[in-house]
């Protein structure tokens, strides 16, 4: 399961309109394990794409559980998908909401979209929100992104000793 965390990006950036330069803070979402990864992450990510100084000023875990890429949309939109299931001991409707984001090129198409992607559940759902995000953009993990390199002064644990209580070492 993936961790997303929103980074805003401080900035400056052209103005498409006026071309003159100008100051953005924009919402990125990255997938990380940490706080410090995100960070170290939303940096590597950003110096391929912004020339010149930025900040990070802030970042917070998102809450979405499914994030829906499409190449052809070109804004993410933010859903809220309510789950509904029948607690049989109580003969109670159960209501479980989650966020999602889907990228689009307009509400009608997010919303096909999430319905498309969510039709083969066997759970009931109702999409009860659909409004665009201010998210920039999205930084999935890529295999290719993990550094499979042992370095040299990390030990497996299965090769570590450790002193147990009565003084003698053991290995684990």
């Amino acid at each position: 399961m993936n961790t997303w965390f929103e980074c805003k990006v401080k900035y400056e950036a052209i103005d498409e309109q006026t071309g003159k330069q100008k100051k953005v803070n924009l919402p990125y979402l990255i997938d990380a394990v940490s706080y410090t990864e995100a960070e170290s992450r939303i940096h590597a990510e950003m110096e391929q794409y912004v020339s010149g100084e930025f900040s990070v000023p802030s970042i917070k875990k998102a809450n979405y559980t499914d994030l829906f890429f499409y190449d052809d949309g070109d804004k993410w939109y933010k859903c809220k998908v309510v789950f509904v299931s029948i607690d049989e001991e109580a003969g109670k409707e159960k209501k479980v909401s989650n966020m999602m984001l889907v990228l689009a090129s307009d509400l009608k198409e997010a919303y096909e979209r999430i319905n498309e992607s969510m039709s083969g559940m066997t759970v009931d759902f109702d999409i009860t929100q659909i409004m665009e995000s201010p998210i920039a953009d999205v930084f999935p993990y890529f295999k290719d992104d993990v550094n499979e390199e042992i370095p040299e002064n990390l030990k497996p644990i299965s090769e570590v000793e450790e002193v147990s209580e009565t003084g003698e070492s053991e290995f684990l």
